[in-house]
């Protein structure tokens, strides 16, 4: 006759394994959890140092096209000059003849040298622009470098966080989850500046 067990039958050697695993998967939660945390902070940083830095660039080609829109200006303000210098050698051409210049000479000579003040200032404003956009290219460009570190070092905990699932190895959890932290940090403080 077959008799029915009286309870279900417990594999405890099955139980004590579970048991004795139970705390690696714990770990292995533990790592995953926060290696995915690390991964998401990198993205955002990785994000930002990719926003800044071509932010930047955009930055400094402005500044080099106003650079040369000053040069520009420079250029015209030195041809009017000239035309000025080409006038006032007449009227002393026609001085040395005995003869009275042209009222015209004076007044192109008037006329350039008012010319020269305005285009002065338009050359002077492209500077000052350009100095602008240059410094602030600068300025986002420490940013970028700041994202750029917060990236490395967010990788390189990931990284750990692989090698201490691997390995099961807490020590190099923690010295991921440090990593991570200070990756965290630099990222919040570039954010906030």
């Amino acid at each position: 006759m077959n008799r029915m067990p009286e309870g279900p039958e417990i594999d405890t050697d099955r139980l004590q394994e579970t048991i004795d695993e139970r705390p690696t998967d714990s770990l292995l939660r533990n790592i995953a959890l926060t290696t995915a945390l690390l991964a998401a902070f990198g993205a955002l940083a990785s994000l930002q140092a990719g926003s800044t830095v071509n932010e930047a660039l955009v930055l400094k080609t402005e500044a080099a096209r106003l650079q040369a829109e000053a040069s520009d200006q420079w250029a015209y303000y030195q041809a009017k000059g000239i035309n000025a210098h080409v006038q006032e050698v007449a009227r002393t051409a026609w001085t040395a003849a005995g003869k009275t210049p042209p009222s015209t000479i004076d007044e192109l000579i008037q006329h350039y040298s008012a010319e020269q003040t305005e285009i002065e200032r338009a050359a002077r404003e492209k500077e000052r622009e350009r100095d602008e956009k240059s410094h602030e290219a600068d300025r986002l460009l420490i940013r970028h470098h700041r994202f750029a570190s917060s990236v490395a070092l967010l990788q390189i905990g990931i990284a750990l966080g692989a090698v201490a699932a691997l390995t099961r190895q807490r020590s190099i959890w923690l010295g991921s989850g440090v990593l991570g932290l200070v990756g965290t940090g630099l990222f919040v403080l570039t954010i906030a500046r």
